[in-house]
């Protein structure tokens, strides 16, 4: 499937400067008022179509006639369809709809056509069928599955409006300066995003209130929230900002990467193991009140419709997210060279990062290395957050939205860039379940606040159920001896591989999957899970081809443990 120095097969990958191009706002003078703008002509509507996507913004005169709470009564009596009702739906709620083409992963039998409807910015589950207007009418239905749930305007009058419309968040308005805001910029006073920092804000205040000695722990924090029909909540939550400083532990109970991002996925992962055992228990009671349902497409379970998952993070994370602003306004003047450099992964090395490209680190074998946070959100992005374990029994769990509520940040277009297009066009290539999930990214208050130059080492974790935070000296890899929560005298924090592990067999325990619970060893129980691992193998290949450089390989003690 590779050949060497060459392309990548099937890619539908960006260079380097077609990125940075892309991610320009127009230079100054070179835009058009709409009334000289030409219309299109028959050849050009012929392409829009045959690429398969559909999209709708709002006019700026329009005012909705009709309530959407009459609109979707229509649709649930069979008076209009899913397609309809969505346009008549951004008319009147003025949101931005696109219905995309995209692709159908997995061997599936037969030719399949795939849609996905996109609702500001935010990508919902692909609809198939065996021609493009059935693909599109399942697409949609799936949609607004989950909105409609979400839709509080269902519930009261039709909202106020004016001749005016409220500005599209993602709209960028040139200057006459040589630097253009980010679509983030204008996001900070979009209401739908305020529900979510102030939610994190109340959990960690809450957290921190019950355990004050440890307060100045929060510096750096991500929190991962679920979003439903009746609110938000903060469901899992870390802070921190270092590695071990010693190599790889061989016995899996050493927290090798304590940073905010990577210890909040691992409060989810702990989450998404309780929700399990709840589903798989005897009790019809834990099992109705689990996030998961069965998928009667295949024999793993996916989240019930109507829950959404998002990402909280109060600083820009580290790695390619936090590239240059030069990179970004002129790129035509910077060399080859460094935009691979600041584009590329990077390394994480004693609370520093390092271009896989750079020569100033030595990589020796006496210190911790990890690859940045921003390159493993682009990596979840893909494979899903619940890793190679759970995916032996769940559907991969992607991030709908990012939000950053970093007060010192102004632009977020190196994590868009980083997120979103050095994994552009790999969904076909993926095995089943899994695609390139395009989170919406947006700038949000900062409602917590951020000290990047503390130099504290411990950090904290949590999630939903917790009686209790444990707080985690981020050198050491363990649990300090004063934390709230200790899981044992050896120190070894709850969210070590070897207490994955445990919760692992567990599941498969009440599951009752024999091959997985005769299998004792953690690596050997990580590569059974085949499709996770060709995706995984699949993204790596995918971002070297592209140039971006070669993702940092475990050492293969590191998994070789059982107990």
């Amino acid at each position: 499937m590779f050949s060497e120095g060459g392309s990548f097969r099937g890619s539908r990958g960006a260079s380097f400067a077609q990125m940075l191009t892309k991610s320009l706002p127009p230079m100054s003078g070179s835009r058009k008022s709409n009334k000289h703008r030409p219309t299109l002509n028959g050849d050009q509507e012929h392409d829009s179509v045959r690429q398969g996507t559909k999209s709708f913004k709002s006019g700026h005169l329009y005012k909705p006639k009709v309530s959407p709470k009459v609109l979707v009564e229509k649709y649930k009596n069979g008076e209009t369809n899913a397609v309809s009702l969505l346009h008549q739906l951004a008319q009147v709620l003025q949101f931005h709809l696109e219905i995309k083409e995209t692709v159908a992963t997995g061997n599936l039998p037969g030719f399949y056509f795939a849609f996905a409807v996109e609702i500001d910015g935010v990508q919902h589950k692909i609809g198939m069928g065996v021609t493009k207007k059935e693909a599109r009418l399942n697409a949609a239905k799936v949609a607004l599955e989950d909105i409609l749930p979400n839709l509080g305007c269902l519930k009261s009058d039709l909202p106020q409006t004016s001749d005016i419309p409220p500005p599209l968040p993602v709209k960028e308005e040139t200057s006459s300066s040589d630097s253009y805001p980010s679509r983030g910029f204008y996001e900070r006073k979009s209401s739908v995003n305020l529900q979510i920092p102030h939610a994190v804000k109340d959990q960690l205040s809450k957290l921190l209130n019950n355990h004050p000695e440890f307060s100045s722990c929060g510096g750096t924090t991500a929190a991962f929230i679920v979003k439903t029909s009746s609110g938000c909540e903060v469901i899992a939550l870390g802070t921190g900002n270092f590695n071990t400083k010693e190599s790889v532990s061989s016995n899996g109970r050493v927290v090798h990467d304590s940073h905010a991002v990577v210890t909040a996925r691992r409060s989810l992962m702990r989450y998404l193991y309780r929700h399990l055992l709840m589903y798989f228990s005897k009790n019809a009671n834990l099992t109705a009140k689990s996030i998961f349902t069965h998928n009667i497409n295949s024999k793993l379970l996916t989240l019930k419709s109507g829950i959404t998952l998002h990402l909280y993070v109060n600083q820009l994370p580290k790695g390619a997210a936090q590239i240059p602003t030069k990179l970004r306004l002129n790129p035509f003047s910077i060399t080859t060279w460094q935009v691979n450099s600041e584009i590329s992964l990077h390394l994480s090395v004693k609370g520093k990062v390092f271009s896989v490209f750079s020569s100033t680190h030595d990589n020796s074998a006496t210190e911790m290395v990890s690859m940045s946070t921003t390159d493993k959100i682009t990596q979840w992005q893909v494979l899903g957050y619940q890793g190679a374990l759970l995916s032996h029994f769940i559907e991969p769990v992607y991030v709908q939205s990012i939000l950053v509520g970093d007060s010192s940040c102004t632009e977020i277009r190196g994590m868009e860039m980083s997120v979103n297009q050095r994994v552009e066009g790999i969904t076909s290539l993926l095995p089943m379940f899994y695609c390139m999930m395009r989170p919406h990214i947006s700038l949000v208050p900062s409602v917590v606040a951020s000290d990047t130059g503390s130099q504290l080492t411990c950090g904290i974790n949590w999630c939903e159920g917790d009686g209790s935070v444990e707080v985690v000296d981020g050198l050491e890899g363990k649990t300090i001896e004063e934390s709230p929560f200790k899981s044992g005298p050896a120190l070894a924090s709850r969210l070590c591989k070897a207490a994955m592990l445990h919760r692992f067999r567990l599941v498969a325990k009440e599951a009752q999957r024999q091959d997985l619970v005769t299998t004792s060893c953690y690596r050997e129980l990580k590569m059974m899970a085949k499709p996770y691992q060709e995706a995984k193998n699949l993204l790596r290949a995918y971002l070297s081809q592209q140039g971006f450089g070669s993702w940092l390989e475990k050492l293969p003690d590191s998994d070789n443990f059982s107990d």
